[in-house]
């Protein structure tokens, strides 16, 4: 138990200093971005605003201080609990991201949930079957798919699955129109499917190809072969003797992929304009919206911080040798 608060200790510092840096970074690129956040907030009434209108807006959001104080003001109001007020919405940073959190980690949580169980159904399948036609079928479908932009094949579901053939809604979360008490849970998980479908597909790769080569090397070993020479084979030796050796990677490789599936999850939320965490992060960087865009950046880096974290712990409790050599 010692051992563990340790861990969590040293781990929430490095966070802590992560997020100092992320912050400071984001917030310089943002700076010495040609968008003109004065510019984006007036929007299509810039002819009628003057000069002074202009100074008022800026020192109304303190842009017209330097680039520090600006800085130091916003990280000693976050330690205060307030991570200020969104330019694009006109509501407080926590809000804007509260509504759309949910959206997000069920959309994530979806495809996590489908591209874990696929990758590692689809690399066993290619290890029992190495080097047969199934084995290249699969090989050849995430090698493919490691090569495939997001928001492609975000486009291409969309066409087919809502344009052509009209089983699911074209975008959005809830049907447009209806009133937050009257959506079902059934039209939820229908606006969900389609972008949720659209990252698993891309994320099924990793998952499986590791999986297959590690199970490869299971089936290879002393203990396989004699196995194999008592008369054990098919799915019975794998789930013996390979079942939990290739599941540890699997887990460490799907928790580590929550980097990747933020990524994805911002194209795809564009492409199904999926009110979530991603759309917001995008109109942020467009339009200058600092506040809300560091906000963002605090929540995705804690979601992914946390998920490798949650990768260790998994990771050393399935395997012992890790135990034994670890901190835990």
């Amino acid at each position: 138990m010692r051992k563990l608060l340790v861990f969590l200790i040293s781990k929430s510092i490095r966070m802590i200093t992560l997020l100092v840096a992320i912050c400071f970074l984001s917030f310089f690129l943002l700076k010495s971005s040609p968008i003109d956040p004065i510019q984006a907030y007036i929007g299509a009434e810039q002819l009628n605003v003057g000069p002074e209108q202009r100074e008022k807006i800026a020192q109304y959001w303190g842009l017209d201080q330097p680039f520090m104080v600006q800085f130091l003001n916003w990280g000693s109001s976050l330690l205060k609990g307030d991570m200020g007020t969104s330019m694009i919405y006109r509501q407080p940073v926590s809000e804007v991201i509260s509504e759309r959190f949910m959206h997000t980690l069920v959309l994530m949580l979806a495809a996590w949930s489908l591209s874990g169980i696929g990758g590692f159904i689809l690399g066993i399948i290619a290890a029992m079957n190495r080097d047969k036609w199934i084995d290249r079928l699969i090989k050849w479908y995430c090698y493919t798919l490691a090569s495939t932009p997001t928001f492609w094949m975000g486009l291409l579901v969309l066409i087919v699955f809502a344009v052509w053939l009209g089983w699911f809604p074209i975008g959005l979360s809830v049907p447009p129109g209806t009133l937050s008490e009257d959506v079902t849970l059934l039209d939820r998980w229908k606006h969900t499917f389609l972008p949720a479908l659209t990252l698993s597909i891309v994320g099924v790769g990793n998952v499986a190809l590791h999986t297959r080569q590690k199970l490869n090397e299971v089936l290879e070993s002393d203990y396989v072969l004699f196995a194999k020479a008592r008369g054990e084979k098919g799915f019975l030796l794998v789930w013996r003797h390979g079942l939990r050796n290739i599941a540890i990677p699997a887990i460490t490789i799907q928790f580590a992929a929550w980097s990747e599936l933020f990524g994805g999850a911002v194209l795809a939320e564009q492409v199904f304009s999926y009110p979530g965490l991603g759309q917001a992060t995008v109109e942020a960087g467009l339009r200058g919206d600092v506040p809300l865009l560091l906000g963002l950046v605090i929540i995705s880096t804690i979601f992914v911080f946390v998920g490798n974290v949650l990768a260790d712990v998994i990771y050393t409790f399935l395997d012992p040798r890790i135990r034994e050599d670890s901190s835990l």
